[in-house]
């Protein structure tokens, strides 16, 4: 997405707080077209005619404003808001998202965190407005991003180091917007191998999913500091994953799949209705198989079920971790039990280890090892001929 500014797009901001220092303050932050409000009480009659963007000071979730906005943000979809809360309680942020309502952030706020987030929204707000269409009309005729799906049939694989590395390979070197989605709904570590606090998660996807468009999944994502990576993380309490339904999860790879140009899903390692529904919506099914017996038999299970569900072949791709393990299994051996060619080698390394500790993935943490060659091998995969392998940007 462009990084432009709210004051590039020319939008309007209504500052609404009670609290004359709190006010000036957040004037101060957003600077021009900041316009303070005491309460939204006639700001729909007075700037009525374009899109602007409401800022929603503390005050707003302890009075009539929250509701007032939410009436407008109904009749209204070239209006974002955003609401600025002292106390970030789920049972606010649901209402809030509820009320349609695209950020909620923590007070007193960050003034880069605050701007960041009027950006996102005033994009949405501005191309969004000629077309009558919602956020959804942003990227026109855009082609679809590609979904990968990383899957395991067996604990332990190193799924999670593959997708995670992918995805930050992939935000590195290719052109446009990676994703990475953490659908493992249980025990999902992306967000802890990324060293990322998000304040968002699936949970809060799920949780406003009739409203739920590109300009709203967008101010889900937690960034990626050294990459840009976006990352959707799984929910923190497992007893989560029992809200959220295969065709809830489809609607959100949907969602970023317009706007990102790849997606990457980690899975947890068994068949259920989720996995098998992100299967079928993926591009691409890296399969990853480590080196010993009880992870072949399960991998060839996992295969035998994909061709009973007419899961086509040709987007499979097998690839063998900790290749070079001591563990007399050879490459050739299991290539012939699972009917299927290896299209990478990943070799066993301490760094790996070491890397997840850090919060930190070894393509980054140590770019010329053996382990990271092969990583780039898989990402080699996704790329189209000719992509630059050049970093795309300036990182460490």
């Amino acid at each position: 997405m462009s990084n432009f500014s709210a004051t590039e797009l020319n939008v309007p901001l209504l500052v609404v707080e009670s609290d004359p220092a709190v006010r000036s303050r957040l004037v101060m932050q957003l600077g021009e077209h900041a316009i303070p409000l005491e309460t939204l009480l006639g700001a729909e009659e007075r700037y009525g005619s374009t899109a602007f963007i409401l800022i929603l000071g503390p005050s707003c979730s302890r009075s009539a404003d929250l509701a007032g906005a939410e009436s407008l943000l109904a009749r209204r979809p070239d209006v974002g808001a955003i609401l600025i809360a002292e106390d970030l309680s789920t049972d606010l942020f649901q209402r809030a998202m509820r009320s349609g309502i695209r950020d909620v952030l923590g007070a007193p706020v960050d003034t880069g965190q605050l701007n960041e987030a009027v950006s996102r929204i005033a994009q949405t707000v501005v191309v969004s407005r000629p077309s009558g269409g919602g956020s959804a009309a942003l990227d026109g005729d855009r082609p679809q991003g590609r979904v990968i799906t990383v899957f395991s049939t067996k604990g332990g694989a190193g799924k999670s180091v593959m997708a995670t590395n992918l995805a930050v390979l992939l935000a590195q070197r290719a052109e446009g917007t990676v994703a990475l989605v953490d659908a493992d709904l249980q025990f999902g570590d992306v967000a802890v191998m990324l060293k990322l606090a998000p304040q968002h998660t699936i949970v809060d996807a799920v949780g406003s999913f009739d409203r739920l468009d590109v300009g709203f999944i967008e101010t889900l994502l937690s960034t990626h500091p050294q990459t840009g990576l976006k990352v959707l993380p799984a929910p923190l309490e497992p007893a989560f994953a029992d809200q959220i339904g295969a065709d809830q999860m489809v609607k959100i790879i949907q969602l970023l799949r317009s706007f990102c140009d790849y997606v990457v899903i980690d899975t947890p390692a068994y068949f259920n209705e989720v996995v098998l529904a992100l299967i079928e919506e993926s591009d691409d099914v890296i399969l990853v198989a480590g080196m010993d017996i009880p992870n072949i038999k399960n991998v060839k299970i996992g295969l035998q079920t994909l061709r009973l569900l007419n899961t086509p072949m040709s987007k499979i791709h097998l690839i063998l971790n900790r290749a070079n393990s001591k563990v007399k299994l050879e490459v050739s051996e299991v290539e012939r039990t699972l009917q299927v060619k290896a299209e990478a080698l990943i070799p066993s390394d301490v760094v790996v280890p070491q890397s997840v500790n850090k919060g930190l993935p070894v393509v980054i943490d140590s770019p010329k090892s053996a382990i990271a060659r092969g990583l780039e091998q898989v990402c080699d995969i996704f790329l189209p001929a000719g992509e630059p392998v050049a970093k795309k940007r300036g990182w460490r």
